[in-house]
């Protein structure tokens, strides 16, 4: 008798185990359609998965985000919504059912949901991020950069909201956030097409900062961090080197100046994870390939290709430097809110 009993929960064992690996299979295959955009039948995969485990929580976002993907709002609400109730939600839940409201233009909807999930997660870049772009798109632009800077505070190495607010400063002519977000976004997220906006928009940022008295202007604003007008006066420093505009090399030359002015007496003040590491770039010889990177294509493509040609060692140097680090920015040096 014992071992029909032992043999009977060890068949019910190996029963559990295989029909847990059947929906992991089906979720894989679900993907794997997903990314080849038969979403009609990556639906049909994972409704044979819930029926196996109705309650299982990652079937069901996939399940919800496919539906999203279909353009399926409706249904990828009727999924999502439900699991708001459960202890076991996730940030990613919420984000994929705020993206499904924000598509079907259910605005207060949306932000009702994302102000419960900062209860739950308060600490969460992405949902700030959510939010801000759902302010934004509700044409509340002031309400939505809160959003993204409180997500910068909340967790400083989420990329997304340093996008956005680097954005939001740059439509505002706000040059010296533009150049610090944007800065700090282009090390956190490298290598998407959003790169290219940010450097786009620092090399705005460099050409109005130095035109006519801006920097003066901006040390007076109220908005103006005390951090921020230690940036703009050690900039001032280099004001008669941008006298015939902004171009390749005169830009690597101010942001040598101001790191090497910087170092002199600011950082003890401001400890700043980014300009340690234009500091360590300078010391090491790539600070100009870190330029060229930021600023060379946006300049002229011509020319930076050329550079590299030329360059070879440098930008060798650089690339594998990127490729070897992880930046990280201290929640502690948040100084760009009052």
């Amino acid at each position: 008798m014992k071992y029909i009993v032992t043999g009977i929960l060890a068949f019910f064992t190996l029963c559990a185990s295989a029909q847990q690996q059947t929906v992991q299979q089906l979720q894989e295959t679900a993907k794997t359609l997903m990314q080849q955009g038969d979403l009609a039948n990556a639906v049909v995969t994972l409704e044979r998965a819930r029926q196996q485990e109705p309650a299982n929580l990652t079937v069901l976002k996939d399940l919800s985000f496919a539906h999203y993907l279909k353009s399926d709002f409706a249904k990828a609400i009727e999924v999502a919504k439900p699991l708001l109730n459960r202890p076991d939600v996730d940030e990613q839940t919420y984000q994929i059912l705020g993206m499904s409201y924000k598509n079907t233009a259910q605005y207060k909807e949306c932000a009702k949901m994302y102000k419960k999930a900062l209860k739950k997660f308060p600490g969460s870049g992405v949902i700030y991020n959510e939010y801000g772009e759902l302010m934004a798109m509700d044409k509340n632009q002031e309400e939505a950069i809160i959003q993204w800077e409180k997500g910068i505070s909340a967790d400083p190495n989420y990329s997304s909201n340093y996008y956005n607010a680097a954005m939001y400063h740059t439509f505002k002519n706000n040059w010296i956030k533009t150049l610090i977000y944007g800065e700090l976004f282009l090390n956190l997220e490298s290598y998407t097409a959003r790169t290219t906006d940010i450097k786009n928009a620092m090399l705005m940022a460099y050409r109005n900062l130095f035109k006519g008295t801006t920097i003066e202007q901006l040390m007076a604003a109220r908005t103006t961090t005390a951090f921020e007008r230690a940036v703009l006066e050690t900039l001032t420093k280099a004001i008669a080197l941008a006298k015939d505009g902004i171009d390749i090399d005169n830009i690597t030359t101010i942001r040598t100046r101001f790191i090497l002015e910087w170092f002199q007496g600011r950082q003890a003040q401001y400890p700043f994870r980014l300009f340690d590491q234009q500091q360590y770039l300078l010391r090491e010889g790539l600070f100009e390939a870190y330029n060229q990177w930021i600023f060379g294509m946006a300049i002229n493509a011509d020319a930076y290709k050329l550079w590299q040609t030329n360059h070879p060692k440098e930008a060798a140097g650089f690339k594998a430097f990127q490729e070897s680090r992880v930046f990280k920015m201290p929640a502690v040096q948040n100084y760009m809110l009052k």
